[in-house]
C-alpha cells in the first residue's frame, strides 16, 4: 500500500508524476477536498492501475465485472462512487485493479448507522461491509419495542448482500443511555421475556440475522442481571440461527471501576456472546482534553486484555469514523470540543493553512490554527495513516474484524486501507 505524505512544495501534479498516475486518479480515489490546496503532513492513498475499463453505452455493473473476472462487490471497492450512480455513464473510467500485496487476513467489517443516513453514502459504503448495524431500537420495561424507519437501509442492504443486524440499547426520550431503563426490564423477568419475544418477532419480518446489544453505563450492582440477560437472549436466538453480539466498554483489566466498566465482565459475556465489539475509541470525546479518540497505544492495550480472556474469532475492534476540534485553552467543565467528520478535518486545515504533524506514540495526525476571531484550536483526526496502523492490528492479534462506529460520512481513506488489508467476510 501506497501512502504519500504531502510535503512543501508539492502539488497535485507533481505527486501524481512521482507515481505515474493522474491527478484525476488521486481526486477520484481519495475524494481529495482541497485538489488544488493540499496540506503539508496531508496523506493520500496512491494506487497504481494495472487494468481499466471505459465504460461504453449500455455498460452495467455486473456485466463489466463478469468481463473481467471479479465480483460486483470487487468492482464497486475499487470504484464506490460507481454504488451511487443510477447507471454507468459512457466516458467513465472503472478501476479494474491495481498493484497491490495480498490480503493480510479475512475480516468481518460491521457498519453502524442511523436510519436517516444519506443515501449516496449508505450505498458507497456497503460494498465494504459484511452487516450492517442500525441504531437503535429502544425499549420500555414491559417489553415492547422502540422501532426505527429502518425497512428500505435493510433492502438496500440486501440487495448489496449485506444482512442488517438489529441494534438495542435502553435509551431515554433525548436518545441519550438510561441505566433505570435498562435496570427495570432486568428485573421484570415477564417483561424481558416478552421483550425477547417482541425482538425475534421483529427480526424475523424484518430479515435481521443478529441482535447488537449496546447496554452502556449499567449499574455496576446490575452486572449479574445484565450477563443473565445476555445469557437469555442467547438461548433464544441460538435455536434460530440469530447471532448475538454485546458492544463492551474498552477494557485494559479486569479491575476497572466505574459506570462505564464495571458491568461489562469481558470473560463472562465473552463466553456468551458470538461477537462482542470492544469500543475501542473514545479517549479523546466532546468533554474531554485534547487527545486522539482512538490512540494506538491505548487500543492495542484493550485488545490485549481482550484476547487473554475472550476467544479471538469473536472480537471485533471497534474504529472510530470522526474526529474532535478544541478550542484553547481547554479548561475541563467549562469548555466543549465540535465533532468533525475526518474530511472536514481536512477542509478546516487547508482553509487555516495549517500544518498537519503526525503523533508516533499515537500513531494519529494532528493540526494547530488559528480562526478569525483569534482563537487558537487543535484538531486529532484520522488519516490513512492511522487506520492502516490501527487495522492491521486485526491480523496482529487475530481477532475476527472490525466494528465501524459510525458510516454516516464516507471515509475514502478507511475503506482503501480496508479493501487493501483484507478479504472482506459476506455476510
Amino acid at each position: 500500500m501506497i501512502i504519500h505524505v504531502v510535503q512543501q512544495g508539492e502539488t497535485l501534479v507533481s505527486i501524481a508524476n512521482q507515481y505515474g498516475v493522474t491527478p484525476e486518479r488521486l481526486i477520484i480515489d481519495n475524494e481529495l477536498p482541497n485538489p488544488e490546496n493540499l496540506v503539508v503532513g496531508q496523506s493520500m492513498i496512491v494506487r497504481i492501475p494495472t487494468q481499466v475499463h471505459t465504460v461504453v453505452e449500455g455498460d452495467t455493473l455486473n456485466e463489466v465485472a463478469q468481463e473481467y473476472g471479479i465480483t460486483t462487490d470487487e468492482l464497486l471497492r475499487n470504484n464506490p462512487w460507481a454504488a451511487a450512480q443510477e447507471s454507468l455513464q459512457p466516458g467513465q473510467t472503472l478501476l479494474i485493479s491495481f498493484e497491490r500485496d495480498p490480503a493480510i487476513d479475512t475480516a468481518l467489517i460491521i457498519g453502524y448507522l442511523y436510519p436517516f443516513i444519506d443515501r449516496s453514502v449508505h450505498l458507497k459504503s456497503l460494498p465494504f461491509l459484511t452487516y450492517q448495524s442500525l441504531f437503535t431500537y429502544g425499549f420500555t420495561p414491559s417489553g415492547d419495542l422502540v422501532p426505527i424507519e429502518d425497512e428500505g437501509l435493510i433492502a438496500e442492504g440486501y440487495e448489496m448482500g449485506v444482512p442488517p443486524i438489529m441494534v438495542l440499547a435502553p435509551m431515554s426520550a433525548d436518545m441519550t443511555f438510561d441505566t433505570q431503563i435498562a435496570h427495570d426490564m432486568f428485573v421484570n423477568q415477564e417483561g424481558q421475556n416478552r421483550l425477547i419475544e417482541n425482538i425475534i418477532a421483529t427480526m424475523q419480518e424484518k430479515g435481521y440475522i443478529g441482535l447488537d446489544i449496546d447496554f452502556e453505563f449499567i449499574r455496576p450492582e446490575d452486572k449479574d442481571l445484565f450477563i443473565g440477560f445476555i445469557a437469555n437472549v442467547k438461548s433464544r436466538l441460538e435455536p434460530l440461527g440469530l447471532l448475538t453480539l454485546v458492544a463492551l466498554a474498552p477494557k485494559t483489566s479486569g479491575e476497572m471501576t466505574g459506570l462505564l466498566y464495571e458491568a461489562h465482565d469481558y470473560p463472562a459475556i465473552g463466553a456468551i456472546a458470538d461477537l462482542v465489539l470492544l469500543m475501542t475509541y473514545e479517549w479523546g470525546y466532546l468533554f474531554s482534553s485534547p487527545m486522539p479518540t482512538a490512540p494506538l497505544n491505548n487500543v492495542r492495550q484493550v485488545l490485549e486484555y481482550g484476547v487473554s480472556v475472550i476467544p479471538n474469532d469473536k472480537i471485533l475492534m471497534g474504529i472510530p469514523n470522526y474526529c474532535y476540534d478544541w478550542a484553547l485553552p481547554f479548561i475541563r467543565g467549562e469548555g466543549m470540543a465540535e465533532a468533525l467528520s475526518n474530511q472536514e478535518a481536512i477542509i478546516r486545515a487547508a482553509r487555516y493553512g495549517a500544518t498537519i504533524e503526525y503523533d508516533e506514540v499515537a500513531q494519529v495526525p494532528f493540526f494547530f490554527y488559528t480562526n478569525e476571531q483569534g482563537v487558537e484550536h487543535v484538531v486529532w483526526f484520522d488519516d490513512a495513516r492511522s487506520m492502516n496502523a490501527k487495522l492491521r492490528l486485526i491480523a496482529e492479534l487475530q481477532i475476527r474484524g472490525a466494528g465501524i462506529w459510525q458510516i454516516m460520512d464516507f471515509f475514502p481513506a478507511l475503506y482503501m486501507v480496508i479493501n487493501e488489508l483484507f478479504t472482506i467476510e459476506e455476510g
